[in-house]
């Protein structure tokens, strides 16, 4: 009986034994698929970051009106090209023609200059 229970013992070492080799083996596993996951992290990070600088270099907003001029044909908007459209599709220019010139007199005097802020400061000064 003592044999047995011997062997029985033996038994359960030899099986706790190999339970134990098997874990450490499938952590030493886990833990090279941990390192791997964090070096491809660590790579992925570096290769975003690059994008990022990429994208925000791409976007500057003097490549995207000469990319938009040279490539699409675009042009800067002006108020003699700008036209405004109501619900019925009627279009409406952005400016109105201009009025013909009036003669320059100015308080019943011919040939005299309009008043500006700069001429009337000159006058102050003398």
């Amino acid at each position: 009986m003592i044999t047995r229970l011997n062997l029985l013992l033996l038994l359960a070492a030899i099986a706790t034994a190999m339970v134990l080799v098997h874990t450490q083996y499938r952590s030493r596993q886990l833990y090279t698929q941990l390192y791997r996951a964090q070096s491809d992290a660590r790579v992925l990070e570096t290769e975003f970051e690059r994008l990022q600088v990429e994208k925000r270099a791409q976007a500057t907003p003097l490549r995207i009106e000469k990319l938009a001029k040279e490539r699409l044909k675009m042009r800067t908007t002006t108020p003699a090209i700008t036209q405004y459209v109501r619900a019925d599709g009627t279009v409406i220019p952005a400016v109105a023609p201009a009025p013909p010139a009036a003669p320059a007199a100015v308080a019943g005097r011919p040939g005299a200059r309009p008043a500006t802020a700069a001429g009337a400061a000159q006058g102050r000064t003398r």
